[in-house]
């Protein structure tokens, strides 16, 4: 989109983060699992605990990507997602994202519920 872009029509480094973080969310709920009930229900959220990230090639305004996300690492309090930003099959980003559960009343890392382990070992 044109807000995710830069003056040349490229798409602003930051703006990847943000993708990235899109499919992750995604991916929780095709496993059936919402941000905010997790926070409401089960009081806890994740948090991007580190983050490395490769730009390899830019996207372009008006460009169709794509994200894929598997699960490099699982934790009983952490995962590492592995995600690739693509176009046509070309890698533009390549990012490892290390994510913690939180316990929200607490402040502080936290096992993850076993329904959501179970269902994230699932694509290990």
């Amino acid at each position: 989109y044109y807000e995710d872009t830069d003056s040349g029509g490229v798409v602003y480094y930051a703006n990847y983060l943000r993708f990235l973080e899109r499919a992750r969310t995604e991916l929780l709920r095709s496993l059936g699992f919402e941000q905010a009930l997790l926070a409401r229900d089960a009081g806890i959220a994740f948090a991007v605990r580190s983050l490395q990230v490769e730009y390899i090639r830019p996207a372009r305004l008006d460009d169709l990507i794509e994200v894929a996300t598997t699960i490099g690492e699982l934790g009983r309090a952490q995962v590492v997602f592995l995600q690739r930003i693509e176009r046509e099959g070309e890698l533009l980003v390549d990012a490892t994202v290390r994510v913690a559960c939180l316990d929200l009343a607490r402040g502080r890392a936290a096992a993850m519920p076993k329904n959501i382990h179970d269902k994230l070992k699932e694509l290990t």
